[in-house]
């Protein structure tokens, strides 16, 4: 029987990952790893951010989904290049599946680069993708005590991104709870609330994510 230790195939990944972000930052392309449950919002507020960037900088998608090309479909119908990952049963993307999914890309004419991730708050905690910048997305229909059931992936992320600030009224979520429970993993992390149906905050989240790119 042979054993293959988790440290082995993360260090791997890790590895490959720093081999990305040499590769983005040679062609001057700004990687985003946005995390967050399935259902939190994720492809509504980036069809939100990309509406709101309106040109600021050339921008592309790496979508990340079990199955299907919906998600990619609609990122497609903004004039946006996107290409699609489908991981077969896998909950999270890793460094080798963005490494071939750049590789449809044309990197030297990208500003910024978003990476959707698959639907998750566990799996997705521990991969490094060669991304510059982590956000993580957390919407009130989801409950305000995520963040402490799912520590990691808060404490590894730069940005949270409280989303469906428009079910606010209609539910229980505690922004002060969130926002307390972030500072205390994450210090240094960015805050926002949004709706991105009605694009409210996205102004905010867009020009702190240019300062950046």
């Amino acid at each position: 029987m042979k054993i293959v230790a988790a440290k082995k195939i993360l260090r791997a990944n890790d590895q490959l990952a720093e081999e990305n972000r040499a590769r983005f930052k040679k062609a001057g392309a700004y990687a985003v790893n946005m995390v967050g449950s399935p259902g939190c919002g994720k492809t509504t507020f980036l069809e939100a951010l990309l509406r709101t960037l309106d040109g600021r900088t050339a921008p592309a998608v790496i979508e990340g989904d079990i199955a299907s090309s919906i998600d990619a479909e609609r990122i497609e119908r903004l004039g946006v290049p996107v290409v699609q990952i489908n991981t077969d049963g896998a909950c999270h993307l890793d460094a080798t599946m963005v490494a071939a999914a750049a590789a449809g890309l044309d990197l030297e004419r990208i500003g910024l680069l978003v990476i959707e991730n698959v639907g998750n708050l566990v799996c997705t905690a521990g991969f490094d993708l060669g991304e510059n910048l982590r956000i993580v997305l957390l919407s009130v229909s989801e409950g305000d005590d995520k963040i402490a059931k799912y520590p990691a992936i808060f404490q590894r992320s730069n940005a949270l991104i409280i989303t469906k600030t428009d079910l606010l009224a209609q539910s229980d979520f505690s922004v002060d709870r969130a926002v307390g429970d972030m500072r205390c993993l994450a210090p240094e992390a960015e805050i926002f609330q949004v709706s991105a149906l009605h694009d409210e905050g996205m102004d905010a989240v867009a020009d702190w994510l240019m300062e950046r790119v």
